[in-house]
C-alpha cells in the first residue's frame, strides 16, 4: 500500500510540474496580494457599519453617572449596552473572558462609587472657587481625599486600532459631557442662575485605562499584518482547489482515471496521494507568506509578523485549513465534467468564501445577516483559529473547535465525492 501511495504522490507531483506556470501563480499571487493589501490597509481607517454594536457594561456604580452613560450609549445610535449574558449578571472577569474569546468587541467597566465620589470632587472644587470670592457655604468637607476613578475598557484582541481609538473618543466625549453637566449643576445650586469661571477643573478625575482581556496580560497590539498574513495565506490555500479540480478533470477526459481504476488500487489511496501532495503545497504557501511578513514587511515600513511561540500551532492550523480546501477541490473535480466548468467556478467560489469569511471585511462590521452566513465559510473557521493563536494567545485546546470543523468538512466533502463517483460509474 505504501508503494502505491508513493506512486500516487509522484503522479500528482508530475502533474503539477507540467503546469509550472500555474504552480508559480499559486505562490506569487498570494505574496503580491498580502504585500499590496497590507500596505493599503496599514494606515487606513476601517469604518464600521451603521448598525448598533453591543457593548458589555459592568455597572459597579449604580448611580446617576451610570444611568447617564447608559442613556448616552443608547442615544449615540452606534452602540447598545448589555449587562447580562444568558440571563446571568456580568462581572468584570466574565466580561474579560467574553471579549477575549471574540464574542463581544468591547466591554466598559464602571468603578464602584463613581457617582458619589465624582459629586464630592465637584463639590470640593466648587467650594474652593467660592472661597476665593468669600462665598463659601461650609457645607462641603474640602479636606476629604477622594481617589481618582478608572473606567476600564476591554477590546477584542482582533479589533483594529483605528476602531478602538474611535470607540474610546466617543465614550470619552460622553463622560466629558456628563462631568460638565454636573459641574454647571453644582454652580447653579450654589449661585442660582449665576455663572463663575471653572477654576480647578475635575476633567482628569475620571481616567480611561485600556485593559488587556488576555489572562496572562500579554500586551498584544493588533495591526494590519496580523490580519493580512493569515487571511491571504488562507486565500492562497483555498485557491489550490482550482488546480486540483482541473487535474482531476484532466484524468477523466484523458482516460487516466479509467486506467487507474483498472489497477488493484483502492480509491482512498488515490485520494490520499492527492491530499498529501496538496497539503505540502499549502504548507509551502503559508511558510512563504510568513517569511515575507517576517523579513520583507519591515523593509517596507510595516510591522513584522511574529511567529515566536506560535509556529507549531500555526502549522497545525494550516494543515487543517488545507484539508478543507482539498475537500472542496476533490468534490469540484468530481462534479465538473470539463475544465471550463471547474476553473472559473473554483476561482469565483474562493473569492466568495474569502468575502464572506472575513478576509476582506471584519465579520463584526458586516450586516447581521452576513454575520450568520460567515459562520458557514470554512475560511472563517480557519481565520478564527489563526486569530485565537496570534492575537488571543490561544492553545491547541482553544483552536480545537475550528480544527474539528475543518476536518469534518474535509471528510464530508470526500464522502460526497466518493458516493457521487460510485453512483455515476454504476449507471
Amino acid at each position: 500500500m505504501w508503494y502505491k501511495l508513493g506512486m500516487s504522490i509522484k503522479k500528482e507531483l508530475l502533474l503539477l510540474k507540467r503546469d509550472f506556470g500555474g504552480l508559480i501563480i499559486l505562490f506569487v499571487m498570494p505574496v503580491i496580494l498580502v504585500v499590496t493589501v497590507t500596505l493599503i490597509q496599514n494606515s487606513s481607517y476601517q469604518a464600521i457599519s451603521d448598525r448598533k454594536l453591543p457593548i458589555i457594561l459592568v455597572d459597579n456604580d449604580g448611580g446617576s453617572i451610570a444611568d447617564t452613560i447608559k442613556k448616552q450609549i443608547n442615544a449615540s445610535g452606534t452602540f447598545e449596552w448589555i449587562d447580562q449574558i444568558d440571563g446571568q449578571a456580568i462581572t468584570e472577569e466574565t466580561a474579560k473572558k467574553a471579549v477575549n474569546k471574540g464574542t463581544y468587541q468591547m466591554a466598559l467597566v464602571l468603578p464602584a462609587q463613581l457617582s458619589a465620589d465624582l459629586k464630592v470632587k465637584i463639590d470640593q472644587n466648587v467650594e474652593k472657587i467660592l472661597e476665593e470670592f468669600s462665598m463659601a457655604t461650609a457645607n462641603v468637607d474640602i479636606d476629604r481625599i477622594v481617589t481618582d476613578k478608572e473606567i476600564h475598557l476591554y477590546f477584542d484582541p482582533a479589533t483594529q486600532n483605528s476602531f478602538k481609538e474611535g470607540i474610546k473618543n466617543a465614550i470619552d466625549r460622553m463622560i466629558a459631557q456628563t462631568e460638565n453637566q454636573l459641574i454647571y449643576a453644582a454652580f447653579q445650586q450654589s449661585l442660582g442662575e449665576g455663572t463663575a469661571p471653572l477654576v480647578g477643573s475635575v476633567k482628569d478625575f475620571i481616567q480611561f485605562k485600556e485593559m488587556s482581556p488576555l489572562l496572562e496580560q500579554q500586551p498584544i497590539k493588533p495591526n494590519s499584518v496580523q490580519h493580512n498574513v493569515p487571511a491571504w495565506s488562507l486565500f492562497a490555500i483555498f485557491f489550490i482547489m482550482v488546480p486540483l479540480s482541473i487535474n482531476m478533470v484532466k484524468e477523466k477526459t484523458l482516460g487516466t482515471q479509467v486506467r487507474l481504476l483498472c489497477n488493484p488500487t483502492p480509491t482512498y489511496v488515490l485520494l490520499a496521494g492527492k491530499t498529501i501532495t496538496y497539503l505540502l503545497i499549502c504548507l509551502l504557501q503559508f511558510y512563504l507568506i510568513v517569511l515575507v511578513g517576517r523579513f520583507v514587511f519591515p523593509q517596507l515600513g510595516l510591522p513584522q509578523f511574529e511567529v515566536q511561540g506560535y509556529f507549531i500551532l500555526l502549522s497545525i492550523m494550516t494543515l487543517f485549513a488545507g484539508l478543507a480546501a482539498i475537500g472542496l477541490g476533490i468534490i469540484l473535480g468530481t462534479l465538473a465534467k470539463t475544465q471550463e466548468q471547474s476553473s472559473p467556478f473554483g476561482a469565483t467560489f474562493v473569492v466568495i468564501l474569502a468575502a464572506v469569511g472575513g478576509v476582506w471585511i471584519p465579520v463584526f462590521a458586516m450586516p447581521e445577516l452576513m454575520q450568520y452566513v460567515s459562520k458557514l465559510s470554512p475560511m472563517n473557521w480557519a481565520l478564527s483559529g489563526y486569530y485565537d493563536i496570534v492575537l488571543r494567545n490561544g492553545s491547541l485546546l482553544d483552536i480545537a473547535p475550528e480544527i474539528a470543523l475543518l476536518f469534518l468538512f474535509f471528510v464530508f466533502m470526500v464522502i460526497i465525492a466518493i458516493l457521487y463517483d460510485k453512483r455515476k460509474r454504476a449507471v
